[in-house]
């Protein structure tokens, strides 16, 4: 396991534990966060090695690295994938300024965003750790895939857009990755991340059970303001931020089903509606955000 003694971000060895949380997907153990009284930064932890973290992701039920979709709430997850597909490429599109380009997606799963930009016209390279998700990728959307240790030997300023969806709260080793973002993005290069928000008002109101805190897959815990911490040290600014629509809902509906709610599908959708219509007023709050960032 590996613990931490200062903060991450800030190096402040004020830190303490923030709350208990149980890993409810897979093996049923507890992890503590602990939160930075001086950044407010929030990290999982004793979590495992990465050498040794295979074995949280290893179920049919984790959706990011198999493609079937047993339970209600796994085709809920794959028709809202399949409608931010287009949303995506679009964002990609406006925050590069190009209808074709190079693009680095990262923790890719399956393929099929990377997919889909390839048939877009975009000249894409993917990076998947998941050996089965990787072959699984290359088999049905003849991606270029590669392994983590590969991206060493890509090319300096060679991508005009670099993707994280909910990827970096995944890496355990997030600065060094950074560093190779910026290394590898061109001049007008953008890095887009997208990651949950824990001072998002879900994460607040279901605390421990705020499925997004989803331990230990999940060992960094970002908001707005450590986000942008996290960039200046990378060497990256943060440009401007968008909103993710359909994360609250699936968020609130498996945080409920944690819970042990009566009913969690029809209750997690009520409350996801009701902190989507808050975050519109005040979108620091939403559930997911995505970070445009530049060199």
């Amino acid at each position: 396991m590996v613990h931490i003694n200062d903060c991450p971000l800030c190096s402040s060895v004020n830190i303490s534990l923030y709350l208990k949380c149980k890993d409810h997907f897979l093996s049923k153990e507890v992890f503590e966060l602990f939160r930075c009284q001086g950044c407010g930064f929030v990290f999982t932890q004793d979590h495992p090695e990465e050498n040794g973290s295979d074995r949280y992701y290893e179920s049919d039920d984790y959706i990011s690295h198999d493609d079937k979709s047993p339970g209600v709430l796994n085709k809920i997850y794959l028709l809202a994938r399949k409608i931010m597909l287009t949303r995506k490429r679009e964002i990609v599109e406006s925050a590069a300024g190009l209808k074709r380009g190079s693009l680095l997606d990262i923790g890719c799963g399956t393929g099929y965003f990377a997919g889909a930009m390839k048939n877009a016209g975009w000249l894409v390279t993917g990076l998947e750790p998941n050996k089965k998700a990787r072959e699984f990728s290359s088999r049905k959307f003849d991606l270029n895939i590669i392994s983590p240790e590969q991206i060493l030997k890509l090319s300096s300023d060679s991508f005009d857009c670099i993707t994280l969806w909910h990827v970096l709260e995944h890496l355990n080793n997030p600065f060094q990755y950074a560093g190779e973002f910026v290394r590898l993005l061109k001049p007008e290069g953008v890095c887009i991340i997208a990651v949950p928000n824990c001072s998002s008002f879900d994460a607040q109101y279901y605390r421990e059970y705020w499925a997004a805190y989803d331990v230990p897959r999940h060992l960094w815990h970002f908001n707005p303001h450590t986000i942008r911490i996290f960039s200046q040290r990378s060497g990256f600014k943060v440009e401007r931020q968008l909103n993710l629509p359909f994360d609250v809902f699936y968020i609130s509906i498996l945080s409920e089903r944690y819970r042990g709610s009566i009913a969690p599908l029809l209750k997690g959708m009520f409350i996801g509606k009701l902190f989507w219509i808050l975050s519109v007023f005040r979108n620091q709050r939403s559930s997911s955000i995505i970070y445009l960032l530049r060199k």
